[in-house]
C-alpha cells in the first residue's frame, strides 16, 4: 500500500548527518511516536531508517545525508513513498554487528593506533536502538586524545537473536545497547586498529562464513575446492607479519583443466563469492589479443594495474586481487609454436610470466586459468612460483552427479513440480560419464518434455488452461530425455555400436561362446582393483569372420561407461599427422573416464598396409606403439580391443607384442556350423534346409566366414524358390575353392 509522498532534501547540518537518521518535519512524522520509517523507491526496493525531527526541514520533505542517499540510490528532489515501520514482536535484535571501517576523508588519514574497544562503546551509545541493514553505509565520529576522527562504515554482517532462538545471521534489525560491535579494517585502508573489538583483517576474513556448495550451484567438486583452498588460500588466513616471518610467498596461480562442461568456469566464478576479496576480473583469453602492435601486451598489463598500485601503497596489508582467464590456451600457447605469426602470442606469454614472477613480484594476486588443452600451455607458465597449482576437474562420480541433480531440481522440489516417482539416486547411477553441464541439460530436456504435454497442437498452438498448476516433471520425462535428447560426450558411442552389432549375435559354435567368455574375463581383469587395469586384446582371424562384431559385443557386455570405436573408415583422407592426432585424442578421452574401452578396428588398414609399394605408415605405427605401451593415469582403467586380418604383418612390425592377449576367430568349416547360421536366419523352408544339408555334405572343403555366409544367404534369398538352395550351395563351393587356392 503506497504511503504519503515526500520530496528528498539534503540534511540541514553536519551534526544531523552524523546521527545516521532521516530528518523530517514534526508535523509530518513525530519522531517521539514513530521511531522508524520504510522508504519505497520502487516496486522491489525498500529501505529502513530511524527518524529524527528538525524545524528547518519543510513539510512534505525528508532530509537525507549524502551517504544515505548513496546507499538508497536517492537524488535530491526525487519523490518517494514513506510509511511508519515497527519491527514485529518476534523480530531479532542485533547482538553482533560487523562494520567495514575506513577514514571518511583520505586527507585526514593517520596511522596512529585507534582503540577499537573505546570506539565500540561510543558506537553503542550513539546508535543504540537505531535500525541497521546489511550493506548500509553510515558515518561515525570518534574522539581520542583530543583528536576527532570521522569514519565511513559499511555494515558487513549482522547477527541477531530472539528470546527463544539461537543466534543467526539476519539482514536488518535494531541495535541492542549491549551488542558487540566489531570494526573490520577495509581493504587497502591505512587505519590502525587495536583492542579486542578489532575485526579480522582482510587476510583473516578472506573466506566468507556463509558459503556452501549447494547455494553456489556447485556439485561433485568438494575435493577440488578443498585442494584449491589448501594450496591457494590457507596461507592467506594468517596475519601479514606471520607470513613475513616465514619469508613465504603465497600461491599466485592456479590452472584448472579437464573436459568441457565439468565446472571449471563455474568454480572460477564462485571463488569470488567464496572470498571476501575484491571483485574478480574475469576475462576470456581471446579478448586480450589485439591487431595493433603492443596493444595485446598493454591489455595484459592493465589487468594487474590495480594490484600493483595497492601493493605499492599498502604492501603486505593490501587485499587479494583475483584475475580469471577463461580459455587461457588461446593466449598462452607454447612459445615458438605459432609458425609464421608475428610473435604476439609469445610476447603476451612473456608479459604474464613477468607479472606473476618477475623482478617486482606481487604477493597480492591470484591468477586462475582454465583450459581443455593443458598440453598447449607454455611449460614456463606451469613451474612453481607461477601457475604452480594444476588441478584436473574431471567427470563427477556417482555422489557428485547426485549433488548436481539435487541442485538443478531444487526449485522444482520446492514448488512441488517434481513427481515423487523421480528417483535422483537412480538417475545418478544411470548417467555414468555425464558432465555437470550434461546433467543440467538432461534436467532441462525433461522439463521441456513435461511442458510439451500441456501444449495443444492443431491448426494453432495453444497452451492448456491451468498449465502451470498441472505441470509435473515425471519419471517418463527423464527417461525420454535420457534416451533421446542428451548423450554424454565421453560416453558410449551408441550409433557406431548399433551399426557394428546390427543383425544380432548368431552363436554358430563353441568358438563364439569361448571368445565371448574370455572377453568377459578380460573386462573383469580391467575392473579388478588387484590387477593393473590396462588390458590389450587382439582379435585375429581371416576377413569376414566377425571379429569386429565380437569385439563390439565384448565391449557392450562389459557395461563400461566409456566405449570409443576407432575405425579406418572414420579417417578416410586423413594425413599421417591427422591420424596420429585422432588416435591420441581417442586415448586422451578414454583417460578422462575411470573405466574405458577402446575398439581399434582393422588395425592394418589404419596403418595404410599394402602388400605392394610402400608397406605401411611408420608414423602411425610409432604412435600406436607408444599409446598401447603407455600406462593410464592413476585411478583410470582401460581395455583395448583391436582386430586384424593380417597377424603376420603385425608380428613383422613388432606390434603384436604390444597386446597382452590374442584371440583367434576361425571361419565356419563344417556343415553343422553353416546350417546353424542358415537356421537362425529363417530364410529357407524345412525342405530347403534339408536339401541344402544333403548338398553341403558332399563338399569336404567347406570354409567360410560368418559375415560372408550371411551375405551369400541374403543373395540366395533373391532367387526363385526352386533355385535358391542350388544358388547358395554353388556360391559356398566357389568361395571354399577360392580360399583353398589362397591358402
Amino acid at each position: 500500500m503506497p504511503g504519503p509522498k515526500f520530496r528528498i532534501a539534503k540534511t540541514p547540518t553536519d551534526a544531523l548527518a552524523l546521527t545516521n537518521k532521516v530528518v523530517a518535519n514534526q508535523g509530518d512524522i513525530d519522531a517521539a511516536r514513530i521511531f522508524h520509517i520504510e522508504v519505497h523507491t520502487g516496486p522491489a526496493h525498500r529501505f529502513l531508517f530511524t527518524v529524527t525531527n528538525h524545524p528547518s526541514v519543510a513539510r512534505g520533505e525528508l532530509a537525507f545525508a549524502m551517504h544515505q542517499r548513496k546507499w538508497a540510490m536517492l537524488s535530491v528532489g526525487q519523490e518517494v513513498d514513506a510509511l511508519p515501520y515497527t519491527p514485529p514482536p518476534n523480530h531479532p535484535i542485533i547482538t553482533v554487528i560487523t562494520l567495514e571501517t575506513d577514514f571518511n576523508l583520505k586527507k585526514n588519514q593517520t596511522t596512529e593506533p585507534l582503540d577499537s574497544d573505546a570506539m565500540a562503546r561510543e558506537f553503542s551509545m550513539q546508535f543504540s536502538n537505531i535500525i541497521f541493514t546489511k550493506g548500509q553505509e553510515l558515518v561515525f565520529k570518534y574522539e581520542q586524545k583530543d583528536k576527532s576522527y570521522t569514519f565511513k562504515l559499511i555494515v558487513k554482517s549482522i547477527e541477531g537473536i530472539t528470546p527463544n532462538s539461537q543466534p543467526a545471521e539476519i539482514n536488518f534489525g535494531p541495535l541492542n545497547p549491549n551488542a558487540a560491535v566489531i570494526f573490520d579494517k577495509a581493504e587497502g585502508s591505512l587505519i590502525n586498529l587495536i583492542g579486542r573489538s578489532k575485526g579480522k583483517s582482510a587476510h583473516r576474513a578472506l573466506i566468507n562464513p556463509d558459503w556452501d556448495f549447494q547455494k553456489m550451484g556447485i556439485g561433485g567438486l568438494d575435493k577440488e575446492f578443498s585442494a584449491i583452498f589448501r594450496r591457494a588460500f590457507a596461507s592467506r588466513l594468517y596475519p601479514p607479519e606471520f607470513i613475513e616471518q616465514l619469508a613465504m610467498k603465497h600461491v599466485r596461480g592456479i590452472l584448472l583443466y579437464g573436459p568441457p562442461g565439468t565446472g571449471k568456469t563455474l568454480i572460477a566464478r564462485q571463488i569470488g563469492k567464496m572470498l571476501s576479496a575484491r571483485e574478480p576480473k574475469i576475462v576470456n583469453g581471446p579478448e586480450i589479443l589485439n591487431k595493433y602492435v603492443g596493444e595485446s601486451e598493454a591489455n595484459m598489463r592493465k589487468l594487474f594495474e590495480d594490484a600493483e598500485t595497492e601493493w605499492k601503497r599498502c604492501g603486505p596489508n593490501s587485499g587479494l586481487h583475483i584475475i580469471i582467464f577463461d580459455e587461457i590456451d588461446a593466449i598462452c600457447k607454447q612459445r615458438g609454436s605459432m609458425a609464421g605469426s608475428t610473435g604476439v602470442h609469445d610476447t603476451v606469454v612473456n608479459q604474464l610470466l613477468t607479472k606473476l614472477d618477475g623482478v617486482e613480484q606481487l604477493n597480492n594476486i591470484l591468477v586462475i586459468g582454465m583450459t581443455n588443452r593443458k598440453d598447449m600451455i607454455d611449460e614456463a607458465l606451469l613451474r612453481p612460483g607461477r601457475m604452480e597449482v594444476q588441478l584436473e576437474i574431471s567427470l563427477p562420480d556417482q555422489f557428485g552427479r547426485l549433488q548436481i541433480f539435487k541442485i538443478h531440481t531444487a526449485r522444482m522440489r520446492e514448488y512441488n513440480k517434481l513427481d515423487p516417482s523421480v528417483d535422483l539416486e537412480e538417475y545418478s547411477k544411470r548417467t555414468k560419464n555425464f558432465s555437470g553441464a550434461e546433467i543440467e541439460g538432461l534436467v532441462r530436456a525433461a522439463q521441456s518434455s513435461a511442458m510439451n504435454r500441456l501444449v495443444k497442437a492443431g491448426n494453432t498452438v495453444e497452451l492448456d488452461q491451468d498449465a502451470v498448476e498441472k505441470l509435473m516433471v515425471t519419471r517418463d520425462d527423464f527417461d525420454y530425455a535420457l534416451e533421446n535428447d542428451v548423450k554424454p560426450a565421453f560416453g558410449l558411442a551408441e550409433e557406431q555400436m548399433d551399426r557394428l552389432l546390427s543383425g544380432g549375435l548368431i552363436c554358430w559354435g563353441s568358438h563364439v561362446t569361448e571368445i565371448l567368455e574370455k572377453g568377459d574375463l578380460f573386462a573383469r581383469e580391467t575392473v579388478n582393483p588387484d590387477c593393473r587395469g590396462f588390458v590389450r586384446v587382439l582379435l585375429a582371424g581371416a576377413r569376414n569372420t566377425g571379429k569386429t562384431f565380437l569385439a563390439a559385443k565384448i565391449a557392450k557386455n562389459s557395461d563400461f561407461p566409456f566405449i570409443k570405436v576407432c575405425s579406418p573408415e572414420d579417417m578416410v583422407g586423413y594425413s599421417e599427422n591427422a591420424k596420429c592426432m585422432a588416435l591420441r585424442k581417442v586415448f586422451d578421452d578414454a583417460y578422462r573416464s575411470p573405466l574405458s574401452c577402446i575398439i581399434i578396428d582393422n588395425i592394418e588398414r589404419l596403418l595404410d598396409y599394402s602388400p605392394i609399394g610402400p608397406r605401411y605408415s611408420n608414423l602411425v605405427l610409432q604412435a600406436l606403439l607408444v599409446l598401447l605401451g603407455k600406462i593410464p593415469p592413476e585411478n583410470r582403467r582401460l581395455l583395448v580391443l583391436a582386430t586384424t586380418s593380417n597377424e603376420h604383418f603385425l608380428r613383422e612390425v613388432d606390434l603384436l607384442n604390444s597386446f597382452s592377449n590374442t584371440m583367434h576367430v576361425p571361419r565356419l568349416n563344417s556343415v553343422e556350423q553353416i546350417m546353424t547360421v542358415v537356421d537362425e536366419t529363417s530364410s529357407f523352408t524345412d525342405s530347403e534346409r534339408h536339401h541344402l544339408r544333403m548338398k553341403l555334405q558332399k563338399n569336404e572343403k567347406l570354409t567360410v566366414g560368418i559375415k560372408r555366409l550371411l551375405e551369400l544367404v541374403d543373395f540366395a534369398k533373391q532367387g526363385q524358390e526352386n533355385y535358391r538352395v542350388q544358388l547358395l550351395a554353388d556360391s559356398l563351393e566357389e568361395l571354399s575353392m577360392d580360399i583353398d587356392i589362397q591358402n
